[in-house]
């Protein structure tokens, strides 16, 4: 039962930050929802599937998530004015 809990509010935490990035309109504040997105889904997958190597997974999965919003940034602060 704690683990259906746990998995749920991964769930609400991960639709949130989903939300938010889509109503978000300035790109700079989308991006911490994407990484509150990615904490949310790396949760669900440890939750959602009863194995040793879905932490692996879910610890793969968020690295990479982190990494391309992380590039996304940088690219983002890099571009010169118009």
């Amino acid at each position: 039962m704690e683990g259906l809990i746990a998995a749920a509010i991964c769930l609400i935490i991960a639709l949130y930050g989903a939300i938010r990035t889509v109503l978000e309109r300035n790109t700079l504040l989308r991006l911490p929802f994407v990484n509150v997105m990615n904490f949310g889904i790396a949760g669900l997958i440890v939750f959602i599937l009863p194995h040793p190597l879905t932490l692996v997974a879910a610890a793969a999965y968020f690295v990479g998530s982190t990494l391309e919003a992380n590039a996304i940034a940088s690219a983002y602060a890099r571009r010169k004015p118009k």
